[in-house]
């Protein structure tokens, strides 16, 4: 099986990056209760977010492209927590992947090169909510060190139900 693996880059996302990344997390609007949204993206209604994530600074786009095919399997970010001023060491991030790109180890290469970019940035901390259930996310966050905060009980609807989302923190 490693000879089907394919040598996997993560690099700062770019403006060319748009239209894929919006595709990507379109998915997970669609069809999994992963994201609260509930209505599919344009790419330049995701254009705010994508210019929100410069390659320096505390929020940063990182994305995995397949070293052969330039074929973008997934992204990291890290996003302001809340936006009040004293939340400004404080970061929310996320990994979302391609469909069909899971279960490569693509998802802690990109945390790896999240992480290893914001060494030196003023961040105390980064906090995750995962949907539940998605033991996939929570197997990635408990490896990068996340630890477990609670629970919010039936936080969001989507597709006619309720769902709960765990939070969780790291130290950085």
């Amino acid at each position: 099986m490693p000879s089907e693996r394919t040598e996997v880059q993560v690099r700062p996302g770019v403006a060319t990056d748009l239209g894929t990344l919006t595709d990507i997390y379109n998915h997970y609007v669609r069809e999994t209760p992963i994201t609260f949204d509930t209505a599919v993206f344009t790419p330049e209604e995701r254009r705010p977010w994508l210019l929100s994530h410069p390659e320096d600074g505390p929020h940063r786009l990182m994305v995995a492209v397949d070293a052969d095919s330039q074929r973008i399997l997934g992204y990291a970010t890290s996003s302001a927590f809340r936006p009040k001023p004293a939340y400004e060491t404080s970061v929310e991030v996320t990994v979302y992947l391609a469909p069909g790109a899971g279960g490569r180890g693509v998802g802690t290469l990109l945390y790896s090169a999240l992480f290893d970019a914001l060494k030196g940035e003023d961040i105390h901390r980064a906090y995750a909510g995962i949907v539940q259930p998605n033991e996939a996310s929570v197997r990635l966050h408990e490896r990068f060190g996340f630890r477990y905060l609670g629970t919010y009980r039936e936080a969001g609807r989507k597709f006619g139900r309720y769902w709960d989302v765990a939070r969780y923190e790291k130290e950085l």
